[in-house]
């Protein structure tokens, strides 16, 4: 660019300066006097709507303390309300104070009175007392002079002579009961006698309370015994069951009325024999182990049972009873073998009658189930069978069946009606002593059960044939002294509700035993 085009330029940047100036100057010389006129009047309009706000604000503050004076004397109002309220209420309750203060006082007043009329009666009854005790005196001397006794002399000649007439009645009441009671026990062993001879016609009990154990040698019998007779009384202890070592060859005599005890007892024995450690550690294994066994054989044979007679979908519950059924004999018949062939025969029954024969089978397999816990229940065979029979789903019929074959309730089929034949069949010797057997186990229940009520009794064994109840105590439940009160307490019951021959040992057993394992 040359300098020509720059003066150029420049002259025309400078006069465009010169006239934005002019025109500014211009603007602001006419604008100025508009901008103040505006600002005058919005100045003048704010000092009046400033006057507007200030008396509307006075307006409103003296409404606000009008309100909230009468907000306060309505407030007031209600206080002196509240206040008046109070005050006629405790006025009342000063009229209550002071009448029952009156009244309190009234009494205190009556109370006084009598009080100084006891104390008078008092000095009168003390005087009277002291005349009465020496009229006594005096009546005690002149007796004394008369009987010519004094009074101790005579309390003694009293006391001898009524000694002597007590010891004369009761003499010759001891005499006459003593006579009375030796004719009558004559009388009554001559009938118990004559009823036993004529009823003894199978020994059932031998049968089914004891059974025999091999065993190798004479030594073995001394090491079932132990040291001290440790190892038999922990036999003892853990399975319930007598253990008799006698002069027998070859053989250990074990008795006892439950006869799953029993074999559990059999089955520990064996093993320890064929083992040949024997000390009471290793007979609680045996005896536990031997236990669990005897559970699985139970179950065996009651699924046996229920197989051979077609009785499908039995309760778990009916099976394990049917297998206890093994273990017991009425009639002389093993139960379950007797339950097995009145099956048999109803069902052969029911077929010639064109009967079920299914729902015939599965009544004659479970008549009999109710003697599986007759030694726990009260009651007849035939109705615990029935209430058992309901309460593990069977159905009326097969429970009617049960109940109905003793004629305890009335069948409501034909089918219920043939057990009765079948059961009577079956059993070929009605009548006979296994009657009294199972009298006699339930005796033996009793005492256990009888044992077993008592707070801190563990375990209780019939022992003896009925003559000894042995009962092992929790050691941490019971002391010594609570081992003597309950032996003492337990014979006394036995003695008034139970009726046995002989006499009854009680034996409470309490030992304390530490187990640690060293790792």
């Amino acid at each position: 660019m040359s300098e020509n085009q720059i003066a150029l330029h420049l002259l025309i940047f400078l006069l465009g300066g010169v006239l934005g100036a002019i025109a500014c100057w211009v603007y602001h010389r006419f604008a100025l006097g508009g901008v103040k006129q505006l600002a005058a009047e919005i100045v003048q309009r704010a000092e009046q709507e400033g006057i507007e706000l200030r008396k509307g604000a006075e307006l409103s503050l003296k409404q606000k303390q009008i309100e909230q004076q009468r907000d306060l004397e309505q407030l007031w109002q209600q206080e002196r309300k509240k206040i008046q309220r109070e005050e006629e209420r405790l006025k009342q309750r000063e009229d209550k104070l002071e009448g029952r203060m009156n009244l309190v006082e009234k009494k205190l007043s009556d109370i006084e009175k009598r009080e100084a009329v006891l104390i008078g009666r008092k000095a009168q009854i003390d005087e009277e007392k002291k005349q009465v005790a020496e009229l006594h005196t005096k009546l005690v001397a002149d007796l004394e002079k008369i009987a010519g006794l004094s009074c101790n002399e005579a309390k003694e000649m009293l006391l001898f002579r009524l000694t002597n007439e007590v010891k004369t009645d009761a003499a010759n009441l001891i005499r006459r009961v003593k006579k009375e009671a030796e004719e009558e026990a004559e009388k009554e062993a001559s009938t118990i006698i004559a009823t036993a001879i004529n009823r003894l016609a199978v020994s059932c009990a031998s049968e089914t309370t004891v059974c025999t154990v091999a065993i190798p040698n004479e030594e073995m019998k001394g090491r079932i015994i132990g040291r001290e007779g440790r190892n038999i009384r922990a036999l003892e202890r853990e399975t319930g069951i007598n253990f008799i070592i006698d002069d027998t060859p070859g053989a250990v005599v074990l008795s006892g009325f439950d006869p799953v005890r029993k074999h559990i007892a059999k089955m520990a024995l064996t093993e320890l024999v064929q083992d040949g450690r024997i000390h009471p550690t290793r007979i609680e294994e045996v005896v536990e182990k031997a236990t669990l066994n005897t559970h699985k054989q139970i179950k065996q044979y009651g699924e046996d049972a229920a197989l051979r007679a077609g009785a499908m979908n039995l309760h778990p519950d009916l099976i394990t009873l049917l297998g206890k059924l093994k273990f017991r004999y009425s009639y002389g018949q093993n139960v379950l073998d007797h339950s097995l062939e009145v099956s048999h025969l109803m069902g052969l029954m029911a077929a010639e009658m064109g009967l079920d024969v299914r729902l015939a089978k599965r009544i004659g397999l479970l008549h009999d189930v109710g003697k599986a816990v007759t030694h726990e229940i009260e009651g007849s065979h035939a109705i615990i069978g029935h209430d058992l029979a309901l309460k593990y789903g069977e159905n009326k019929e097969v429970a009617n069946g049960i109940g109905c074959h003793h004629q305890e309730m009335p069948p409501s089929t034909i089918e219920a009606d043939l057990c009765s034949a079948a059961d009577a069949i079956s059993a070929s010797r009605e009548g006979a002593r296994i009657e009294a057997v199972e009298e006699y186990i339930k005796r033996l229940k009793k005492l256990e059960d009888m044992a077993l009520e008592y707070p801190g009794v563990d375990k209780a064994y019939a022992m003896q044939a009925g003559r000894e109840v042995r009962v092992v105590v929790l050691p941490d439940q019971m002391d010594d002294a609570g081992v003597i009160n309950l032996a003492r307490e337990l014979t006394k019951r036995i003695e008034q509700e139970l009726s046995y021959p002989g006499k009854i040992k009680v034996t409470v057993i309490r030992e304390k035993r530490v187990v640690e394992y060293a790792v």
